[in-house]
């Protein structure tokens, strides 16, 4: 158990040193700032695209997976607004300010790649266009899962309409299946985190390095947002303070915080795959000894090598 609780201790100051020296906190203001100017010229983008493929319901779909997780009063002032400026008719596709829009979108995914690559401790080694179309791409990507899920969200009552009348029991479980928004939600997260962890970062990293980092970055976020709304709803006063700037401060303070505790889940996975906890778990599930007994074990029959020769050329 010592060892254990020694191992742990190593990680996490390893993960906290590594980010205090990396400019962690700038990083994560650097995420935070992108993130929302990314916000709305992806849904912008996100609409015009989803409209052209036949989701008319793609906005009020993206809200409610971006926001539904955020505490009300923190999404409620952000959402109101980005329903406002989709409401805006634009003038098609391939237009330059959808185009931009996409532009602008994709420096969000480079704020994250930055700061992952940070975290991990590697150099990026990719061209900057390369990583520049592949930001494009999970733009892209994050569009197209948000208008299939937009047609589902239409097909699936139409669906428990036919279906009560054929088949009422099976029409229970799809409405409780349909009633589950939040849990497809944090489904989308946990994929999303899994994606960027594992390929918007450079080098290469397994499914089982990254999942510890995944793991406490969802349940970290779920705490953080909890106490920040209570923090808001008991003592906060922004307003007096910001004045009318006092939602989009608070938004921001909240990505803020959030794009901390992003950063810190892969500075743990970092610390984890440092320190080879992975592979000494695994080695004493398996019966076989810890990576630190093979050490000792080769250096004493180094040493009794060494002796041996020097005796040996005493003797000659």
């Amino acid at each position: 158990m010592p060892t254990a609780l020694r191992t742990i201790y190593k990680v996490i100051y390893d993960a906290v040193f590594h980010f205090v020296e990396d400019d962690g906190f700038a990083m994560a203001s650097h995420v935070a700032l992108s993130t929302l100017l990314a916000v709305f010229p992806f849904l912008i983008f996100g609409t015009a695209l989803a409209s052209f493929l036949g989701a008319s319901q793609f906005s009020s779909t993206a809200v409610h997976l971006i926001f539904d997780t955020w505490p009300e009063a923190i999404a409620k002032p952000l959402a109101d607004q980005v329903v406002q400026v989709l409401t805006i008719p634009r003038g098609g596709l391939l237009t330059i300010s959808v185009l931009a829009a996409a532009y602008f979108a994709s420096n969000g995914v480079e704020a994250l790649r930055i700061s992952l690559n940070r975290a991990y401790r590697v150099p990026e080694t990719r061209p900057w266009y390369f990583n520049r179309l592949a930001s494009l791409g999970y733009v892209l990507i994050a569009v197209l899962i948000f208008a299939i899920l937009s047609i589902l969200l239409v097909a699936v009552p139409l669906a428990l309409n036919y279906t009560r009348q054929w088949l009422p029991k099976l029409a229970d479980i799809l409405d409780i299946v349909f009633s589950w928004r939040i849990y497809g939600t944090i489904f989308l997260l946990l994929a999303g985190l899994m994606i960027l962890h594992l390929w918007l970062a450079a080098g290469r990293r397994r499914v089982f390095d990254v999942i510890p980092g995944v793991i406490l970055t969802l349940v970290f976020w779920s705490i953080g947002a909890l106490l920040f709304a209570y923090y808001l709803s008991t003592f906060a006063n922004y307003t007096a303070t910001y004045a009318g700037l006092a939602s989009v401060m608070i938004v921001l303070i909240f990505l803020y915080m959030l794009a901390v505790i992003f950063i810190m889940g892969a500075e743990i996975n970092a610390a984890l795959m440092k320190f080879r906890v992975r592979r000494l778990l695994f080695g004493k599930a398996a019966g076989r000894p810890s990576a630190e007994v093979p050490t000792e074990k080769i250096s004493s029959e180094s040493r009794a090598e060494s002796e041996t020769d020097a005796a040996a050329k005493l003797r000659r």
